[in-house]
């Protein structure tokens, strides 16, 4: 891809994979069908199998000159979707599944996904209503820790779901377990087993920042608009000035938050945050790391 620094790879750490699972998922909770969930919201809604979407995604990828993503599987139970994504392209997608530790076949499946190859847990506490040092949520993360090459993937902060608001459908989440410094006591029992916390922490970067430093497993990924910037009368630039002190650009992890089409792939959000590197005068070394290197590397020795 062509970008200030010259031509070179960019990966997007942040991806979400809405399979027919997905709007599945939300046509049980609104009473809706899918196809009237796909209407209601203005997107495509893809077909039965999920390598029809991930061709799209690639043909997208393509057009914007993408190297590879980290696909997110969007509700609990949809891993096959994305394990399917992976195995038809395993140089272009990286994948993450979402888990609820709470349910019951949480852990096996979890199991399940690790052994089938996909690289990321996803936890969301706040949304699913657990703390991160449940022992059910532990158990989750223990699993991942036996492999290599893996991450856990855990939401803090500010938590909306757009199209559940346009739906009309209640949101329950629990703000009470958003703090990623929740997760600092864990990340320190798996020091080999690597975190990443989304959007700066979404409105916690404080403590996202305090969790990044004292535990050097902890990757930040830059996804999003990041509107919980208004919280702190911030600008994206200074939010990655202060990231690059204390975590450096070798844990900063580019991403767009992109999930639907007909938008596909958000390249306003690429715009903006290389527009705030050039502003802060960053390498082609660093832009390289984040864009693309600490990606690659978080995963080089999955097997």
């Amino acid at each position: 891809m062509q970008t200030p620094w010259g031509e070179f790879a960019v990966a997007d750490a942040h991806v979400h994979f809405f399979s027919r699972k997905f709007f599945s998922a939300l046509a049980s909770q609104s009473g809706k069908t899918p196809e009237q969930i796909a209407e209601s919201a203005g997107w495509v809604l893809p077909g039965e199998d999920p390598v029809e979407l991930a061709r799209a995604w690639v043909a997208e990828l393509d057009d914007h000159g993408i190297a590879r993503a980290a696909l997110i599987a969007s509700v609990p139970g949809d891993e096959a979707s994305v394990e399917s994504a992976v195995a038809a392209f395993p140089d272009r997608f990286y994948g993450y599944f979402m888990v609820n530790p709470l349910e019951e076949d949480a852990l096996e499946r979890t199991q399940i996904a690790l052994r089938c190859g996909l690289h990321g847990v996803c936890l969301f506490p706040a949304m699913h209503r657990y703390g991160i040092q449940d022992p059910r949520a532990e158990a989750i993360i223990q699993a991942a820790a036996g492999y290599h090459g893996r991450a856990v993937f855990v939401h803090g902060g500010v938590l909306t779901v757009g199209i559940r608001k346009k739906l009309g459908l209640a949101s329950p989440f629990d703000m009470r377990y958003s703090n990623p410094l929740d997760l600092h006591a864990v990340a320190l029992r798996y020091p080999r087993l690597n975190f990443v916390i989304p959007h700066f922490g979404a409105g916690y970067l404080r403590e996202a920042l305090m969790l990044a430093d004292l535990c050097p497993n902890v990757y930040l990924d830059t996804s999003s608009s990041n509107s919980w910037m208004r919280y702190e009368g911030l600008e994206i630039k200074t939010v990655f000035r202060r990231a690059m002190d204390v975590a450096g650009a070798q844990r900063l992890l580019f991403g767009t938050d992109s999930s639907f089409f007909p938008r596909g792939w958000n390249e306003e959000i690429f715009e903006a945050q290389t527009r705030a590197f050039l502003d802060l005068g960053v390498s082609s070394a660093d832009a390289r790391l984040m864009l693309e290197g600490n990606l690659v590397r978080l995963f080089a020795d999955a097997g």
